[in-house]
């Protein structure tokens, strides 16, 4: 990290005197817009977006008295004390380029994108020289309340003194600042994440591909399958590009994919050759790994506590669909998915509880909820593993699903590995597509469930390496 000098931080104008400038109007720009207006913490703020948006711009900026609608990025940087490049990571580097040399002498100067080192390189090479940079990124989406949710501020061509002014001036969030660098930021951001979407990306396919609404089949009921379904259609109801940055741009997050697909896939291959003692061995070896023994033999990745999520009724109310009551039980799932996480993260050597308390997203929060929920009941692991290692002798009612979801796995490994943000685009649109009428119905049912994941405490994790 390098610092400007000290009389460069005398001259920033008290946060109440100061202008913010937003470059990039999307969801997370005007969910920034918004809340920074109303804080009461500057004296106005700048926005712009692509300039065929202007007349919307403007229309969007009426009523709200702090918001000032600017054509373009060069008059949002000439006057602003704060800039905040809101844009997609895969043409940050463009944006920077054209309006980075018009930034205000002595301002500083954020990015808002979920890998950073692009960011970095797009900032040092574009920006002048008298420019400060802390760069920052809220870690959930804009339909989550900003309130509480981590906020990662990353001090990098700047003194003390600016990080505390930029805090300041971000203070109507009311978020909770994780203080991290530029290389910090992309391992904890690719171990809490890229994952995560992977599993849910990947379970989308397979249902797109199955051609069934999984919460119709009688196969995905209750219980984990709440917490699966809902995700899902919440990353399919988002804009691609927020998922595809942190994937494509990110090696940490490519290497990770890859190990989640090879997972998968070496874990079917068990299943469907009836090896379940080879299965229980390695499945039982990653949960050792990362949430200690079932018995209650803490490891350095979980200490013994409470469980993130408590029971099947507690995830019951959030299902979507009413089914009926005289639906037969769904039969064992071998949970395919959750298996490859956490044998994903033992491969690794990842310790996803280190990151719990530091810089969790909502969606990590709730996947390594369900994750321990199967992992540290030993009757609930062991009828997976039995379901999946049966499926070789009987057929299990689940084997053609996981068949499709490792097809679908190893399809968005291969898509992020060739680096294509429009083999990306189109992969997720197709599936998109399909799920697009139960969006509405979904967004109630995660609002809900999202509710009830922020009144509980975020988790401590034990001390470790990740």
């Amino acid at each position: 990290m390098s610092s400007s000098s000290s009389s460069t931080a005398a001259r920033l104008p008290a946060p109440e005197d100061a202008t913010i400038g937003l470059i990039g109007m999307g969801e997370m720009g005007k969910m920034y817009a918004e809340r920074l207006s109303k804080g009461g913490r500057c004296a106005k703020i700048n926005v712009c977006d692509l300039p065929e948006r202007f007349e919307q711009l403007q229309e969007y900026c009426k009523g709200k008295s702090k918001l000032v609608p600017l054509r373009d990025g060069h008059l949002v940087s000439r006057e602003s004390d704060f800039i905040i490049y809101s844009v997609e990571a895969a043409y940050l580097d463009k944006v920077v380029a054209q309006y980075g040399p018009s930034t205000k002498v002595n301002a500083v100067v954020s990015g808002q994108t979920s890998v950073k080192a692009p960011e970095r390189a797009a900032f040092e090479q574009h920006l002048p020289s008298d420019v400060n940079i802390v760069s920052i990124h809220s870690l959930h989406g804009p339909t989550v309340p900003s309130d509480g949710q981590a906020l990662i501020v990353i001090q990098h061509r700047a003194t003390d003194e600016h990080v505390r002014w930029v805090k300041d001036l971000l203070a109507p969030l009311n978020s909770r600042y994780v203080d991290l660098s530029y290389d910090e930021h992309d391992e904890v951001t690719a171990n809490t994440q890229a994952v995560t979407h992977a599993a849910f990306l990947s379970m989308g396919t397979a249902w797109r591909c199955m051609g069934q609404f999984p919460w119709e089949c009688g196969r995905y009921i209750g219980g984990i399958e709440v917490v699966k379904i809902n995700i899902t259609l919440r990353i399919y109801a988002a804009k691609w590009h927020v998922y595809a940055g942190l994937a494509i741009l990110n090696p940490t997050a490519q290497k990770q994919i890859h190990q989640f697909a090879q997972s998968a896939s070496d874990l079917f291959k068990l299943m469907i050759q009836s090896r379940e003692d080879a299965l229980r061995e390695r499945v039982y070896a990653a949960r050792d790994f990362v949430f200690g023994r079932a018995a209650g033999e803490p490891s350095a990745a979980a200490e013994s506590s409470t469980p993130i999520l408590l029971s099947d009724s507690a995830l019951d109310r959030f299902a979507i669909g009413d089914p009926s009551p005289t639906q037969p039980a769904p039969p064992p799932n071998s949970h395919l998915a959750l298996l490859a996480m956490v044998d994903s993260w033992h491969q690794l050597g990842i310790r996803p509880f280190v990151h719990l308390a530091l810089a969790a997203t909502p969606v990590f929060r709730f996947w390594i909820g369900v994750a321990e929920y199967l992992f540290r009941d030993e009757e609930r692991l062991e009828a997976a593993i039995k379901a999946g290692g049966s499926a070789g002798s009987t057929g299990v009612a689940f084997s053609g699903d996981d068949a499709e979801f490792v097809i679908a796995a190893r399809g968005w490994s291969d898509t992020v590995r060739y680096g294509s943000f429009d083999a990306y685009k189109q992969r997720f649109d197709e599936t998109r597509a399909f799920f697009e009428p139960r969006f509405e119905e979904s967004r109630v049912a995660n609002r809900d469930m999202f509710a009830f994941l922020a009144s509980e405490p975020i988790r401590t994790g034990a001390s470790g390496s990740s």
